[in-house]
């Protein structure tokens, strides 16, 4: 029986030999090995293809993130005051937060089925037109004159937009070894990092247009954000590709060089490809989703509490640029986790490093000390909190084997957890600034339960590495074997299948 050797793979030109031979020699293969590549060689393919699929994967987010990241900004009074949103649709009381959590609700529910039918109608369809879609119905956002037409083109919005960030996440997947994936993770979600500390500016600007053509500045930001999605959703169309077997931006040999990549990354015999009903079912009762759900509410709650306290009184125009310089440190920690956690091959240090920098922050914040020792405290909670983040993604999405059963549980994980936004949407109430007491207080509280969930996670992978292991050695000594096909239907619960720590 073949084997992995460790999580921690070393492809020397001796390996790639080796695995090649045996690649082209398995009873089930129908492709020709491809030639080893050296380190340099193959550092030039994944830059090609990072060229090729990652920019217009982060316009497409930033777009999203932007949408979402203008509502938020917005419940600063001053600003939604300049902007007339809360006036002129009578958003009193828990209105506006009544508005932010429909939106989660869809959002999370139509996360999974999204990515059942990725594969389906291919990424090259399915992802540039729900942008296309989202944009319109964020240009159509603008033209609401009532309080319930705002909640229902929020919920049409949530809907629209659950497919993109699990469904660009587990394209990743597809493309990438899992020990590449969080870089990749990170400089598309980085965009929307970036997105975070311009969006207030973007809208603070774009307000000034209150008055043209009868509409409030409120009505402009979401018009021509929303024109802005539907021109990237357009040219999405001509530029994503789906999948490395169909590349043709590639040559014969970088397809199947990627493909043999893939194949040997977490199982010596490659992924079952074909949907099943039981790959559903297989992902809702793995236990190891569920525990990383758990660990997923103690970064997203705070990640999307943040922008509802942020910033601290001030005017609007100093109020927004306030919000740049976290952002901007947040986005270079995120770069730097990512990069690292790669090349150790570790998730749970970084994650857990993540959560260190929030108790931090909230903990700043939720003291009665100056404003300017509780903004120094915000750089530790948008820090912390946005670099876990693609760790967190690239954890599950490292130890989840078989390509539906890898779908369905990372929309499973994400669905569920971005409750954590409907949370935060509801912590932070307008009678409790300028401190926010129970708000801090609540996402203190996720992050406790992060310090819990995140050691027992990393206790059970190593227990199950260590029966493998153990149970490997015991096969090999009998002389038992298992067919491809069975390794293959076994996925991660394949003996030679090690889980990433």
């Amino acid at each position: 029986m073949s084997t992995v050797t460790t999580p921690a793979r070393s492809y020397s030109a001796e390996k790639v030999e080796v695995e090649a031979v045996e690649y082209a020699a398995s009873p089930d293969s129908t492709h020709v090995p491809p030639p080893p590549l050296t380190p340099e060689q193959e550092k030039r393919l994944w830059r090609k293809v990072d060229k090729r699929i990652l920019p217009i994967l982060t316009i497409m987010y930033l777009c999203s993130f932007l949408d979402r990241g203008t509502s938020a900004h917005r419940r600063s009074e001053g600003n939604a005051k300049i902007q007339g949103l809360t006036t002129q649709l009578d958003l009193t009381g828990n209105k506006y937060n009544i508005a932010l959590t429909m939106y989660f609700i869809p959002y999370c529910l139509c996360e999974c089925p999204a990515n059942l039918v990725l594969k389906k109608f291919k990424p090259s369809r399915w992802l540039p037109g729900i942008t296309l879609l989202w944009g319109v119905i964020m240009t159509l956002m603008g033209l609401v004159k009532t309080y319930p037409q705002l909640v229902g083109t929020r919920i049409c919005l949530g809907i629209t937009e659950a497919g993109l960030f699990p469904g660009v996440v587990y394209y990743l997947t597809l493309w990438y070894p899992r020990h590449m994936l969080q870089y990749r993770v990170g400089v598309f979600y980085g965009g929307a990092t970036i997105a975070g500390a311009f969006s207030g500016i973007l809208a603070y600007g774009i307000s000034f247009m209150s008055g043209t053509a009868g509409l409030l500045g409120w009505s402009w930001i979401f018009i021509l954000e929303g024109i802005a999605t539907v021109v990237v959703g357009a040219i999405a169309f001509f530029v994503l590709v789906d999948f490395p077997d169909t590349a043709k931006f590639l040559t014969p040999e970088e397809r199947e060089y990627i493909i043999w990549r893939k194949k040997y990354d977490n199982s010596s015999v490659g992924e079952e490809e074909h949907f099943q009903l039981r790959h559903i079912k297989a992902a809702f009762m793995d236990w190891q989703v569920w525990l990383q759900i758990m660990v997923y509410f103690a970064v997203i709650t705070p990640l999307y509490g943040i922008s509802l306290f942020l910033p601290f009184g001030y005017n609007t125009a100093v109020s927004e640029l306030l919000t740049v310089p976290p952002y901007v440190c947040a986005t270079i920690v995120l770069l730097i986790f990512a990069v690292w956690s790669d090349r150790v091959q570790l998730r749970s240090p970084f994650v857990f490093a993540g959560l260190v920098m929030c108790m931090i922050g909230f903990a700043i914040n939720i003291s009665d000390v100056p404003v300017g020792v509780k903004y120094f405290g915000t750089f530790f909670c948008v820090s912390g909190s946005y670099a876990a983040f693609p760790g967190i993604i690239a954890w599950l999405g490292n130890n989840l084997a078989g390509q539906y059963k890898r779908g369905v549980g990372m929309a499973l994980h994400i669905g569920i957890g971005n409750f954590g936004g409907a949370i935060a949407s509801n912590i932070y109430l307008s009678e409790d600034a300028p401190r926010y007491v129970l708000g801090h207080a609540l996402e203190l509280m996720f992050v406790g339960i992060g310090f819990i969930f995140l050691p027992i996670t990393v206790l059970a992978y190593k227990r199950a590495n260590a029966i493998r292991e153990r149970q490997q050695r015991e096969m090999e000594e009998k002389g038992i074997k298992f067919s491809p096909e069975e390794l293959r239907r076994l996925g991660d619960r394949a003996p030679d299948f090690r889980y990433t720590l």
